[in-house]
């Protein structure tokens, strides 16, 4: 267990709380994992899939017992029985299905990053303001216990005053990895896909970025290879995320107070142990929920099924307006190493 000096997660439980009926779009890999973990460890329905290839969504339909397979994106936003749209596309289709399931009167959930830039965030962000409906980004690493409970240290005061964060993000893309990573008309490179994490937890550490500065490398293909990024927030507050597909890197982070720090002991995206270190005490705090890796997936979901219960149409964990900040410090990032 960890140590009683720890305050308590306040996360919403998996089981026991509101339910949305979910319709997947885009089957891939990452709705794979999102499916296998939300019918395993949560009360929510996923009820529908679409994909772009029938045999594909019914295979998945079958795989994970889901009652229907729709032929097409329309007929899933049409899909009177779907409450919520989870969209799992490429980065380059984010913009124009969340839009869709929008229009058709859709909550929806859509894989990080929302979008290929922050004006087309912007543009869901009004989409979805003015049809009343919530959407969101799935920024799963936020709702995981472990950030609800450095949350509340932050706020008790443990730390002191944030100045300094750290952050690796790096996994090795081979040559047998999916073309997309390499695409830069599929929004391809690491900052759009590792480093949303780490600009992510950056902005939770020390607040939305006011300067960027980025020195790194392209592949062939033009995408961002690697990067070092380093991030000034108001008030003297400053991070540093490295981000790599050359390579893979540690993943672990750190925040750095006037009175402590908190270390992460395993790699952050996932649910993971981290220790904070007072002087000369130490307190090593770990997820008990038994999920590990990608399990973790699950807890956005029950999450989002309790804020919509609440009438919100907007994550007050992670809001529209931190997704546009997140791809705004992308943005730079990419200007500054002249992406294609």
């Amino acid at each position: 267990m960890p140590s009683p000096w720890f305050p308590k997660s306040c996360v919403t439980p998996l089981r026991g709380g509101p339910v949305l009926r979910w319709g997947i779009v885009a089957p891939g890999v990452i709705a794979d994992y999102f499916a296998t973990t939300v019918l395993a460890n949560t009360d929510q329905r996923i009820v529908a899939v679409a994909s772009r290839s029938a045999e594909r969504g019914a295979a998945f339909a079958q795989r994970h017992g889901i009652e229907r397979s729709h032929a097409s994106y329309d007929q899933l936003f049409a899909d009177p029985e779907v409450d919520i749209v989870y969209v799992a596309a490429p980065h380059s289709e984010h913009k124009a299905l969340g839009l869709a399931a929008i229009a058709a009167g859709k909550h929806v959930l859509i894989e990080k990053p929302l979008a290929l830039s922050a004006a087309e965030a912007e543009e869901i962000t009004a989409a979805a303001r003015a049809a009343g409906v919530l959407a969101a980004e799935a920024m799963w690493t936020r709702y995981l216990p472990q950030f609800d409970v450095l949350s509340q240290l932050f706020d008790r005061g443990d730390l002191g005053t944030i100045k300094l964060a750290t952050a690796d993000v790096g996994w090795q893309m081979g040559a047998d990895a999916p073309p997309r990573f390499f695409d830069p008309a599929q929004g391809g490179g690491a900052a759009l896909d590792m480093g949303v994490y780490g600009y992510w937890f950056a902005q939770f550490a020390v607040g939305r970025p006011e300067r960027v500065r980025a020195l790194g490398s392209l592949t062939n293909s033009g995408v961002d290879d690697q990067a070092v990024v380093v991030i000034a927030a108001a008030d003297g507050r400053f991070a540093s995320v490295t981000t790599s597909m050359a390579v893979t890197n540690s993943g672990l982070a750190a925040i750095h107070g006037t009175a402590g720090t908190a270390r992460f002991l395993d790699p952050f995206v996932f649910p993971a142990r981290f220790v904070i270190e007072v002087g000369d005490d130490s307190h090593e705090w770990h997820d008990t929920s038994g999920l590990a890796m990608r399990d973790g997936l699950a807890w956005q979901t029950s999450a989002l099924a309790d804020i919509i219960a609440q009438g919100l149409t907007d994550s007050p964990l992670h809001s529209l307006d931190d997704a546009i900040s997140v791809l705004r410090t992308i943005d730079t990032v990419r200007s500054q190493l002249a992406v294609s």
